[in-house]
């Protein structure tokens, strides 16, 4: 009845929708690459990757590409806005993004995309302007590349896998070590206009660490459009190395043959077979996709052998530009009969001589 108050019933119903509701948005560990449970350096490092990958200065190509690369470089920011920030990563984690725009509106608000990068890289940005002192090389190790076998209909709805890795983790070891070993040149004077160089080592002492092997469960988001040889980056995900960061973790897309279409860039090929008959006298038929959608095709008049009709925006989505999708080229071969009755040779014939005379006329 209206204006009744929820019982406790109802709310337990609810409850798990509402929360759903709050939990919506937008994946910031996803938009990063990185673990849920990654430490501050891993978001760090991971950032800084990223936003210059798509800083706008730095992507060259079309306008559409330039859109798309402002729109994920701003989508990076916001990430990094959150994920570096304990107090809202915290509220990240337990309400989702709904969660954080209440925090904002309570004034716990932040900059823009182009604030962060300017704080987090100290200025310009123009990429001549990203100059200053040169960071100090940290070793790395080595990254991994795994091959991820796809559907072609995976790579055009997209699809999320989960996969378990087995990985070296750094653990705690007994005692110490020296680590850290850097070489000092040091200059000091030993007569007049004399001076002598010499090198000294300089070493910290550190806990001892030891590999473990430790079994790992990711989740490798295929995007919609993405194309065969194409890497998913997960960030410090590869082979540790002591007194060092870890590598990353590269899985390559590779798609498998379909039965039915064959991707060329953002396009699809797909042969048809269809009688003699339908050739001479133009058809309706209909082409399931990938999918499941029917795409319609109508030719009236006659249809040559390899003719190609070209179905404008039935091919693969182009990544980064919503709605937006390639075409589907669609080549006929004939199905000739094996054999024909006398009777049929007769008619053939008939309509041959009515053919040459100009007699016979198809209806559009």
């Amino acid at each position: 009845m209206a204006g009744r108050p929820l019982g406790a019933a109802a709310l337990v119903v609810l409850l798990p929708l509402l929360l759903s509701l709050v939990l919506a948005g937008r994946d910031f560990y996803d938009l990063l690459q990185v673990p849920k449970g990654a430490s501050d350096q891993q978001i760090k490092r991971a950032y800084r990757k990223l936003a210059l990958q798509y800083h706008p200065d730095k992507v060259q190509g079309t306008e559409q590409e330039k859109e798309a690369a402002a729109k994920k470089f701003a989508e990076i920011g916001s990430a990094y806005e959150v994920l570096s920030n304990e107090e809202k990563r915290r509220i990240y984690d337990r309400y989702g993004e709904e969660g954080l725009k209440q925090h904002d509106q309570q004034g716990g608000g932040g900059g823009g995309a182009a604030d962060i990068f300017s704080q987090f890289f100290g200025g310009g940005f123009g990429f001549g302007g990203f100059g200053g002192e040169e960071e100090e090389q940290t070793p790395k190790g080595n990254d991994v590349y795994v091959e991820l076998e796809v559907s072609l209909r995976d790579l055009y709805l997209g699809n999320t896998f989960k996969v378990v890795r087995d990985k070296n983790v750094l653990k705690p070891g007994k005692g110490k070590r020296r680590c850290k070993c850097k070489n000092k040149m040091t200059t000091r004077q030993i007569g007049p206009g004399m001076f002598q160089q010499y090198t000294t080592q300089e070493c910290e002492q550190c806990d001892n660490v030891r590999f473990v092997r430790e079994a790992e469960t990711l989740n490798v988001s295929v995007e919609p459009g993405m194309k065969d040889g194409e890497h998913i980056t997960f960030f410090e995900e590869g082979e540790p190395m002591i007194d060092g960061e870890p590598g990353d973790l590269k899985f390559v897309v590779r798609t498998r043959p379909d039965k039915r279409f064959v991707r060329r860039g953002n396009d699809l090929l797909y042969n048809m077979t269809i009688p003699l008959e339908s050739a001479l006298i133009g058809f309706k038929d209909e082409i399931e996709h990938l999918d499941g959608h029917k795409v319609p095709l109508h030719l009236a008049g006659v249809t040559i052998p390899g003719q190609v009709v070209t179905l404008r925006g039935e091919g693969m989505p182009l990544p980064d530009q919503a709605h937006k999708h390639g075409d589907l080229h669609v080549t006929f071969t004939i199905a000739f009969p094996q054999a024909l009755s006398e009777q049929q040779k007769v008619l053939v014939k008939q309509l041959g001589k009515e053919w040459k005379q100009g007699t016979v006329h198809q209806e559009l």
